[in-house]
């Protein structure tokens, strides 16, 4: 299943003081167009009575909000992909457990979770195997945590299948991850069209109902009532329900994917197909809450009605939540990712820029002030004395200087260097600036025409805060 919204929904920017790096794919201060109105909370005109300078930027502004958590594709016992989401918000390394490995090149996490549901695993199929093999003894746990393994490997395989579906498709994948409720391929980009976006949602499930066929083949000279044979069994029927469940009609799960791709060709529409999609993994999730419960209190999953305790029925009622909780989270999630996705080409440099001036090394932070106030700037450039941009003032540098101290504060020890990663072109727009934001990690950008002139500056911050706002934005 895939919990988009992520990798199927994107993560936090940060406003910590300059020191700290800013999200560039993550918003907060509301943008500013050379050629629109002028910033919502322009710098105020400067006192008679004192040397001081107003601030660049405004302390009211309300604190920016963080974006959701990136794309990502979960399910049962398997995430899908995390299909088509934009660059998360945070550039690093990714992470989030411990590295296994990098198979096709692409790092592999166990997640902290993942001991959780291991050791869940590991008791329940633990009874089950004292009421089939009652002479293992404690020995059970050790044979169940060697199915719990097991079955996590068969998850890493349907994950894997998605992976090599993307990397054969020219798709860059960040990570998989095993947690919790199974496995989450971390993809980057959007399958480009419904054909390979039907593809790579069919192969997870494919691989695990060809692990299932391979288990059952090979239970079948194994002796019965035997730890081997209970073993290939157990893992048969695991894998069959993964593949069974990832195939539901509905987001996040593959099967909500393959739809989207259908509805997707038929109209012509990505969003159309997401919209469809989604709605139906929101049914889903009512489905399963409302169903599963009642579904194994009747035995139709195996049980006998009969003998369930209390116990038991507060558990499935607890499962069918927390299944119920990540479709219909999962199908939000994918909502809103389509949506940014479709708004994406409304973000471009030109329009985010900020107004700055030139101010060389040593000029006062309070005359670098008023000269920004006095062209209705937001930005400071630190230029040589040829005009050539050296670095670019810190907006979070500047709100750290009180006012009285501002007239002997140089720019110079507020900036930071410009490098070529931080040289932005004022042409690039939607993805394509993402792309570029996030390979060079800071809080502002120089942006330039593509003759090498200045145009301005482009602040993080106004680049989160436009993403979040494309989020929010209602689709066509």
């Amino acid at each position: 299943m895939d919990v988009s919204g992520g990798s199927g929904q994107p993560r936090s920017g940060n406003d910590e003081p300059a020191e700290h790096s800013a999200d560039p794919t993550a918003p907060a201060t509301g943008p500013t167009d050379h050629s629109g109105p002028e910033p919502d909370t322009p710098a105020p005109a400067p006192r008679d009575d004192a040397p001081e300078e107003p601030r660049a930027t405004d302390p009211r502004e309300p604190e920016r909000p963080a974006p959701d958590a990136a794309p990502e594709h979960r399910s049962l016992a398997h995430s899908g992909i995390a299909k088509g989401d934009p660059p998360e918000p945070r550039p690093r390394e990714p992470g989030g457990g411990i590295l296994m490995g990098r198979p096709f090149g692409v790092p592999v996490y166990v997640a902290p979770s993942w001991f959780l549901v291991a050791a869940l695993i590991t008791w329940v199929f633990g009874g089950q195997l004292d009421r089939v093999l009652p002479e293992l003894g404690a020995a059970r746990y050790l044979v169940s945590l060697f199915f719990a393994v097991a079955f996590y490997a068969s998850v890493l395989v349907h994950e894997l299948a998605h992976t090599v579906a993307a990397i054969r498709f020219k798709l860059p994948v960040r990570r998989i991850q095993l947690q919790f409720f199974g496995g989450v391929s971390e993809i980057e980009k959007e399958a480009e069209t419904p054909g390979r976006e039907f593809v790579l949602a069919f192969v997870g499930p494919l691989l695990s109902l060809v692990l299932a066929g391979l288990f059952y083949l090979a239970m079948k000279p194994v002796e019965p009532g035997t730890v081997p044979g209970v073993l290939l069994a157990g893992l048969m029927v695991s894998n069959l329900i993964v593949a069974i469940f990832n195939l539901l009609p509905g987001l996040p799960l593959d099967g909500g994917r393959m739809l989207r791709a259908v509805v997707w060709k038929i109209s012509g529409r990505p969003m159309a197909g997401t919209v469809a999609a989604a709605w139906v993994g929101r049914a889903l999730a009512v489905a399963v809450l409302v169903g599963l419960p009642l579904l194994n209190q009747s035995g139709a999953l195996g049980g006998s009605g009969e003998d369930m305790g209390g116990m038991d029925t507060v558990t499935d009622a607890l499962l069918a939540a927390i299944l119920a909780a990540i479709i219909w989270t999962g199908a939000g999630n994918s909502l809103r990712m389509a949506r940014l996705r479709e708004h994406l080409p409304e973000l471009r440099a030109r329009a985010l820029t900020r107004r700055a001036v030139p101010v060389e090394n040593d000029t006062p932070l309070s005359e670098a002030l008023r000269r920004a106030n006095a062209a209705g700037a937001r930005a400071l450039v630190v230029v040589d004395a040829d005009g050539r941009p050296l670095s670019l003032v810190r907006e979070a540098a500047i709100v750290g200087v009180p006012e009285h101290r501002r007239p002997w504060v140089a720019v110079s020890g507020l900036a930071q260097e410009l490098t070529d990663g931080m040289r932005v072109s004022a042409e690039l727009a939607g993805e394509e600036l993402l792309d570029v934001l996030r390979a060079t990690p800071a809080t502002e950008y120089l942006v330039v025409e593509e003759s090498g002139e200045i145009y301005g500056v482009l602040s993080a911050a106004d680049v989160e805060r436009a993403f979040v706002k494309a989020m929010a934005r209602p689709t066509a």
